[in-house]
């Protein structure tokens, strides 16, 4: 099939997915399509790669960027604070209930002072601010979780068809190269941010599927299932060619959480699935000390124990560390002599891919203790909410909880990053959110913002 024609039929599938799963009732503000034109780009590639690859041998590239690239994100930025400052939030309430977050970005904001590069820190730290306006657009949303599953659905639709069109053919958009053999990447730049699309997209039909009460009574209803259907064959298809075992392991992991809640125990006592899932974490950490049981699952994946030689990296990089309490300041490791030191060491590459690693790398150990503080607050907040929103409390753990996973083997604490910005919607409650205490909640009622 020619590729004009396979494009051609592509974008009236996109156009017919749209037009079935339309949703008058729920439908959000137009508000909604900043975030969801963030979600997209941090889901694919930037408007600039694109436009034009970046070459990744130039390094004053990637100190400067894309002219492009920042054009968008100052536009998308600033349009989101516009709808912020109109929408008349809280603002004292949202800065309390989400303290750690703004500590984070207050200290990364100081960091910026000892960073070899001030200003490129200056501009990427405004862009990881981005991420958090972009899920206050979202939570502050009549129905916020109604305008999450509006942005995910919407982007799968998207994206995913598109993937498989490039892939099949358009390959110079869909396919690359990486040590010599073939890399499927689809909209993505990386067979590894095709993963993570793929990881988001599953999670989220899974969930609706089998959380979520879908209506099948009529045939409208009937045709948007066979469409979510369609997105599920393009999920399985997409994984296997993306080949990425830590996206598929968390995939897994995710859906495992969702069918388990399932069970009549867990929704009699909503916040017992946290400690069970808790506790399995607990033992699987316990085992891995005591019997390396982490090498026989990459074993079983396919993977090297060494992460195809990430681990001698790690410890490479952790021996660079000149000051372990601050770091190199905001998102300012991989610039100058250590840039070149690592590129003629260990190839090009532009993160630890260990989240935990690259925080501690740019912030320190201060940094990392934020990670451990989102964490513990995004699990309290879940514990509340669970007995509120059952439905929603399962999608919010699923979704901090293979972040956490992922991130072992791939930075995403930083940037324009699709798994940071889940995790920000995961941790995040929406501001005057109708606080029940632990014994009285009723799983039925919604988990959201209402005005007080």
């Amino acid at each position: 099939m020619p590729a004009s024609l396979a494009l051609l039929i592509c974008l009236i599938f996109i156009f017919f997915f749209l037009r079935i799963d339309k949703d008058t009732s729920d439908r959000p503000s137009k508000a909604l399509m900043i975030p969801f034109a963030w979600m997209c780009i941090a889901g694919s590639r930037y408007v600039g790669q694109w436009l034009k690859p970046r070459d990744p041998n130039n390094l004053s590239v990637y100190l400067e960027g894309s002219p492009v690239d920042r054009a968008v994100f100052i536009f998308l930025v600033v349009a989101g604070i516009v709808v912020l400052a109109r929408r008349k939030l809280p603002w004292g309430e949202i800065f309390a209930k989400n303290i750690w977050v703004w500590l984070y970005f207050l200290y990364g904001l100081i960091s910026i002072s000892w960073a070899d590069f001030p200003f490129v820190a200056l501009k990427r730290w405004v862009k990881g601010l981005g991420t958090v306006v972009m899920v206050l657009i979202i939570l502050t949303e009549t129905k916020p979780y109604k305008a999450l599953e509006n942005a995910l659905r919407k982007m799968a639709f998207l994206l995913l068809p598109l993937s498989v069109l490039f892939i099949k053919y358009i390959p110079r958009l869909g396919r690359a190269y990486h040590m010599g053999r073939p890399m499927y990447t689809g909209v993505a730049g990386h067979k590894n941010g095709l993963g993570i699309l793929c990881l988001v997209a599953g999670i989220y039909f899974c969930w609706m599927f089998l959380i979520r009460t879908v209506e099948r009574s009529t045939l409208e209803d009937k045709a948007r299932i066979a469409l979510y259907a369609c997105m599920i064959l393009m999920i399985v298809w997409l994984t296997r060619k993306a080949n990425s075992a830590t996206s598929l392991s968390c995939m897994i992991v995710g859906i495992v959480v969702i069918v388990l809640s399932r069970m009549p125990s867990f929704r009699k006592n909503p916040q017992r699935i946290l400690y069970v899932v808790m506790s399995f974490f607990i033992i699987f950490i316990s085992l891995e000390a005591f019997f390396g049981v982490k090498d026989k699952i990459f074993m079983l994946l396919g993977r090297e124990p060494t992460l195809t030689s990430r681990v001698p990296m790690w410890k490479d990089l952790i021996s660079m560390v000149s000051n372990p309490i601050l770091g190199f300041g905001y998102d300012s490791f991989w610039m100058g002599a250590r840039q070149e030191y690592i590129y003629m060491n260990w190839g090009i590459i532009g993160n630890a891919h260990n989240g935990y690693l690259e925080m501690y790398l740019n912030l320190g150990l201060i940094g990392v203790f934020f990670i451990a503080a989102w964490f513990a607050s995004g699990l309290a907040k879940i514990r509340r909410c669970l007995p509120v929103d059952y439905s929603v409390g399962i999608l919010r753990f699923a979704l901090l909880l293979v972040t956490a996973i992922h991130s072992y083997t791939e930075a995403s604490f930083y940037g324009v990053s699709l798994m940071w910005m889940l995790l920000f919607l995961a941790i995040m409650d929406p501001p005057r959110m109708k606080q029940l205490p632990f014994s009285s909640g009723n799983p039925g009622e919604p988990c959201a913002a209402v005005e007080t």
